[in-house]
């Protein structure tokens, strides 16, 4: 039977009836290479694996631990599997990543046709940079995430708008002495929910994807999720 699981070399040690400090050392001493590691002395700053450069690249930041930010390079054909780290480098600033970056032959990079990254100025210009020949696609989340905060946004001020409208209409009614009635939509949401609705359809609602249209406007492909 195999064991699927990772284990730590303490737990080896107390398995196997050694010493589980002995044997960290002795595997990192001898069985891992590492000592003869050829990225050894700059494993800390930075990590690159030019074999694992594909056509298609996703760049972005991410903070491994205690908030220290890495720029990672990835092979998208991988899909996250053996092979899909091209670079990890210590910081997100440009001039540093792009230094390290160009340690990778230009032969090498000039292949890329297509790098992923999201809208911080920094990764544009490292990916203008360093891959010269490949076209820049800013990944979908950020897009969406923008559009939906300028739609969120309108919907809120659209229904303060509902809100005071009525709120004058009722106004009216009382000054007149007059019956004030709710007008209901053809959906059945009254005029003054409305906006309210609207906003939970953001909730029920997912963005699968966008489009552009015939007049090139830039649409949403929804899906409903209720």
């Amino acid at each position: 039977m195999t064991d699927l699981f990772p284990h730590s070399t303490s737990t080896r040690g107390r398995l196997y009836g050694v010493n589980g400090k002995r044997l960290s050392a002795q595997y990192r001493t001898h069985l891992s290479h590492f000592q003869n590691w050829s990225q050894r002395g700059h494993a800390k700053q930075w990590l690159l694996y030019p074999q694992n450069l594909g056509t298609y690249l996703s760049i972005d930041e991410t903070s491994l631990s205690q908030g220290e930010l890495y720029t990672i390079l990835t092979n998208k054909a991988s899909k996250g599997q053996k092979g899909s780290i091209v670079a990890i480098i210590a910081g997100t600033k440009a001039e540093t990543v792009i230094a390290i970056l160009r340690k990778i032959p230009e032969k090498l990079r000039k292949k890329v046709a297509e790098i992923t990254l999201d809208i911080v100025g920094n990764m544009a210009l490292i990916a203008k940079k360093c891959f010269t020949q490949a076209t820049q696609v800013t990944d979908r989340f950020h897009v969406q995430q923008l559009a939906l905060e300028a739609v969120q946004e309108m919907r809120v001020q659209y229904r303060w708008q509902a809100l005071e409208a009525e709120n004058e209409a009722l106004e009216q009614a009382k000054a007149t002495q007059s019956a004030y009635e709710t007008e209901v939509l053809s959906n059945g949401i009254r005029s003054n929910n409305c906006w309210l609705a609207a906003g939970m359809c953001f909730i029920k609602n997912r963005v699968i994807g966008l489009t552009v249209n015939g007049n090139g406007r830039l649409c949403f492909l929804i899906t409903t999720l209720i």
